[in-house]
């Protein structure tokens, strides 16, 4: 890899982390490539990304970012996006069903960085859609039960003509 494209690389990946509000850093290490591929796959779904890079690379990354903290030693896979709920989840599903080869590092997460406890708390909280149609459904129970309520009467007087 010649300089311009480590320069390159650096300029993506600073960008990539300085828009992102989730990051999680993950050891990959025993991963076949198919099963990278797979995460990548599951990732690109949820519109998260995931990118193996050269530590010195990245560190360099994180720091024109403005993430301090974070020095990534030994095998490193880096997942980013736009909602850390959603990286949080992406990481941990995976996480846990390759326990014995990709494990959870650390995170940035709400401008601080975090340990993987955090990241799998955040993986088990529901996503804003979640939440939204929970707060669908109270509001919308008193109309369900006002409506099964008139039908119960349309059929008792029905019953009773």
């Amino acid at each position: 890899m010649n300089k311009a494209q480590k320069q390159e690389i650096v300029q993506y990946l600073s960008e990539e982390f300085k828009s992102s509000n989730g990051l999680v850093v993950a050891d990959y290490k025993g991963l076949s490539v198919a099963q990278i591929e797979e995460l990548r796959i599951a990732a690109k779904e949820q519109d998260v990304k995931v990118r193996v890079a050269k530590n010195t690379l990245a560190n360099i990354a994180l720091r024109n970012a403005g993430i301090e903290g974070i020095e990534l030693k030994d095998t490193n896979i880096l997942v980013w996006g736009d909602d850390q709920l959603t990286v949080a989840k992406v990481a941990a599903k995976y996480a846990e069903t390759k326990k014995d080869i990709f494990a959870i590092k650390t995170a940035f997460m709400d401008g601080e960085i975090s340990d993987a406890a955090k990241v799998e708390a955040l993986s088990k909280m529901p996503s804003r859609d979640e939440l939204i149609g929970m707060l669908l459904s109270v509001w919308m129970a008193p109309v369900r039960n006002f409506a099964i309520g008139l039908d119960a009467l349309r059929a008792k007087k029905e019953e009773s003509a």
